[in-house]
């Protein structure tokens, strides 16, 4: 795990780099990093346990992932690779069924039977639709923004949302296999891993995380699946590492809000209390060289122009939607698709944007503590309640 906590660090710390310059994070970047921690946590769970079940249980669910990313950027112009369809389908199979039946000489996870068959149902199904899709032309940002309100049938609701079935068919399974099938107490990382990663995953299909983030928790669950030692303020309970990643980086994430306050009271920027923390004004002239998504409405009406705050749950459903929500890098990218923004921007003079500091760098910084110190949210509650 110390290896793979290297491998794992040294790769956050250049995507943290490419997230600051570029605002985007290739999916090749996390490769170095994937092939030494898969490889490490195999060999991790084989010295701990020799299950060959658990560790092909683990590789379904890391297979299970990347097959879902594959279905939701494959270019339609490219032939379907029903072999990777095979291979998902097959490592389920030889975890939940065949590698018992060869270690103990009879069927007995016979339970899981029926999730295995509504598994392979629904990546069956949602294969074969990407299969039949024919290629379109790539719509534009706004397009794109508008397609996104069109009405969905059931067929696209269960395209779009498969992946949240998948993730507790994985999960239950993951859960019968610890306790009445045949992987122990060490395959609590496996099913730890299926609900978190699953959970995030989703949040970056719905926009409410960012893509680069949501993979980089994604992989650290795959790649340090527990401690690689005891930290210094002890391992918690669970000793999942992904989840104290989580919660440090959410707490370090918090001095960030408080120096945007400090900043803007010292500059003198004035905007309703809860905006203070979360953004800052910049000029309306020049905000394509910004980062960040307007944090304002504006009309103009016989050259006046008007502007309001987005509210906070108009500014989550914007997120959902990816409507209404305008980001400088598309302005920046597409200023032909923006020209009645930026021409009222300008006028506007000062205008509000959200910061735009990439949560990969708490979460980078989270790992690094998470490793060293240990749960900051399990030293609060200690304290909290007197513990020791």
């Amino acid at each position: 795990m110390v290896i793979s906590a290297v491998a794992v660090l040294v790769t956050l710390v250049y995507a943290s780099y490419l997230d600051i310059r570029d605002r985007r994070v290739p999916f090749r970047t996390w490769y170095p990093m994937l092939v030494v921690g898969i490889s490490a946590t195999i060999v991790l769970f084989y010295q701990q346990t020799g299950n060959i079940s658990l560790i092909v249980g683990y590789l379904t669910l890391i297979a299970s992932f990347f097959y879902a990313d594959y279905l939701d950027n494959r270019d339609p112009e490219t032939p379907f690779r029903f072999p990777y369809l095979a291979a998902v389908l097959a490592l389920p199979a030889l975890s939940w069924f065949i590698i018992p039946v060869l270690s103990t000489g009879k069927l007995s996870e016979t339970q899981l039977i029926p999730w295995y068959v509504l598994f392979a149902g629904l990546l069956g199904y949602v294969s074969y639709r990407e299969y039949k899709k024919q290629p379109v032309k790539k719509p534009t940002a706004k397009q794109a923004r508008k397609d996104a309100k069109k009405e969905s049938n059931i067929e696209e609701v269960l395209s779009r949302w498969y992946f949240v079935l998948v993730i507790v068919i994985l999960a239950i399974a993951s859960f019968y296999m610890i306790g009445g099938g045949s992987w122990g107490v060490s395959g609590i990382y496996i099913a730890l891993a299926a609900v978190f990663c699953g959970v995030f995953y989703i949040f970056g299909q719905m926009h409410l995380f960012g893509g680069a983030d949501a993979w980089a928790l994604i992989f650290i669950a795959f790649c340090i699946p527990t401690f690689p030692f005891t930290p210094l303020l002890n391992t918690p309970p669970l000793g999942f590492l992904s989840f104290s990643v989580l919660i440090n980086a959410l707490i370090l994430n918090l001095v960030a809000p408080a120096g945007i306050f400090i900043i803007n009271i010292v500059k003198g920027n004035r905007a309703p209390l809860q905006y203070m923390f979360f953004g800052f004004p910049v000029k309306g002239e020049t905000i394509q060289d910004s980062w960040g998504f307007v944090m304002e409405d504006f009309t103009e009406t016989k050259g006046t122009v008007e502007r309001k705050f987005i509210g906070f749950w108009d500014s989550l459903r914007r997120m959902r939607s990816e409507e209404g929500r305008v980001y400088t890098k598309d302005l920046r990218e597409h200023p032909e698709e923006y020209e009645k923004e930026l021409g009222i921007y300008k006028k506007a003079g000062n205008v509000w944007i959200s910061y735009a500091v990439p949560f990969i760098l708490p979460i980078t910084a989270g790992l690094i503590t998470a490793i060293i110190c240990g749960d900051f949210l399990l030293v609060i509650m200690t304290l909290i309640t007197g513990g020791a």
